[in-house]
């Protein structure tokens, strides 16, 4: 390699590299183990971990959920055709993972509410990010209003993302009543982000938000919580333009890093820029019905330079678990899991209020999630909580701070935490406020 590079030496070579950050010594590495060790190492690591299914009762979300998965999902989900690193490319070997991939899209686009929904994208972040290219390229604007209300952690990816094409990103505050705060001044906005229900947990008032993007001639993003829609109107219902999801909830498990699921539904208008693969349905040469990707000229493989996105793959297995667990629930499954998370946040707020933690005040309606204001930071509550089999919440400090609720505790219900638990919990958090 030096030879053909014309180099002398590997000092030469490195040469570019800047002495503050070139290492001048040898790696100071472990001696190499073997399998049955490393083995042991790793389930050493993994034993300090504590999942909410075994040690620690989860009552946190805040933007990922601890919902009951499906025997089914997992059974069928891992089976060896769809665990798989293969690029359903050739339909003619790939009947199975492209139907899959159909049955996903056409649930999200029910739930979403908008006609086209593609083959996923890796997470909620992800999709967030793909939603202000596609609206800044549609509308030949690069103004970026998102509120506040959106989670902190999918907003940070947006600004880093934001650098590289010149957007410009503007963060709408929160209000003292958890509902986002609108600049007046609409000029050059090219789409508005509203959460539904927004990162506190809130409700907000989307048809205000279709209000003010339509007098701006904007896009009109709604980031919405998938299980919520089992209760509330459909995104696509108000006259969202793009709804964007993370599908961790529906049948993927809680992983420190993932992998997770992008949601991603435009209006059919919008088709000629959706990002990432769609899938759809067609006859084959014998007039059966046959799956194809389609719309290929829009993926950046086809057309780098005039690509709808630099995004080339997506998460397919998480894809396939979520339209087994869809399917698994059905219409009425679906409905069931809803109204369990709404009546069990209701029945903890109501404890909470009866035991004097009062919960913050706020004119906007909550679904399953909500932030409470305790005598102590949230992160002093989280960690006394411990010891006590619960993990009780998210603490809105530091990078998850949010306006005028910085240094409150945000709770979360799923359809799996029982009224026995509920009184526990809140047992214990008497314990640890008094």
């Amino acid at each position: 390699m030096l030879t053909f590079l014309g180099l002398d030496s590997f000092d030469q070579l490195y040469a570019s590299i800047p002495d503050a950050v070139a290492l001048r010594r040898d790696l100071q590495l472990p001696k190499a183990l073997s399998e049955f060790e490393v083995i042991d190492v790793m389930a050493d690591y993994a034993a300090m971990n504590h999942p909410s299914n075994r040690d620690l009762v989860c009552f946190a979300g805040g933007g990922s959920y601890d919902h009951d998965i499906a025997s089914v999902t997992s059974s069928i989900g891992s089976r060896s055709e769809f665990v798989t690193a293969y690029t359903p490319y050739q339909p003619e070997v790939a009947q199975g993972v492209l139907q899959g991939l159909f049955e996903f899209q056409s649930m999200v686009s029910r739930i979403s509410g908008l006609g086209i929904s593609n083959a996923s994208l890796y997470d909620g972040a992800s999709a967030l990010v793909e939603a202000i290219n596609l609206g800044c390229v549609k509308t030949k604007r690069s103004r970026v209003v998102i509120s506040g209300g959106i989670n902190p952690n999918w907003r940070e990816v947006a600004e880093t993302f934001a650098k590289g094409p010149g957007h410009e990103i503007e963060i709408a505050p929160i209000g003292p009543d958890g509902a986002t705060i609108w600049p007046t001044n609409l000029d050059g906005v090219a789409l508005f982000v509203v959460g539904y229900p927004n990162f506190l947990g809130f409700v907000e008032d989307l048809e205000a938000v279709r209000g003010l993007a339509s007098s701006a001639g904007a896009l009109m993003v709604v980031a919405y919580d998938p299980i919520a829609i089992s209760l509330l109107r459909s995104p696509g219902s108000y006259g969202a333009d793009i709804a964007i999801a993370e599908g961790q909830p529906l049948g993927i498990p809680l992983s420190f890093g993932g992998p997770y699921l992008g949601l991603f539904s435009v209006s059919n208008e919008l088709v000629r820029f959706l990002p990432g693969r769609l899938v759809g349905e067609t006859l084959d040469m014998n007039g059966k019905r046959a799956y194809v990707t389609t719309l290929r000229a829009r993926e950046q493989d086809i057309r780098r330079e005039k690509a709808s996105s630099n995004v080339c793959t997506n998460q397919t297995l998480m894809a396939i678990w979520a339209a087994i667990q869809l399917t698994w629930l059905g219409k009425s499954g679906f409905l069931d899991v809803g109204r369990s998370c709404l009546s069990s946040r209701v029945y903890l707020e109501r404890r909470l209020v009866s035991e004097g933690l009062t919960t913050i005040e706020t004119r906007l309606p909550s679904f399953r999630e909500f932030p409470v204001r305790l005598k102590k930071r949230a992160s002093t509550v989280i960690d006394e909580m411990h010891p006590l089999g619960f993990l009780a919440g998210v603490a809105l400090e530091g990078s998850l701070a949010i306006d005028n609720f910085e240094g409150d505790l945000l709770i979360a219900l799923t359809e799996k935490r029982t009224r026995t638990e509920i009184d526990r919990y809140v047992g214990a958090l008497v314990e640890v406020i008094r």
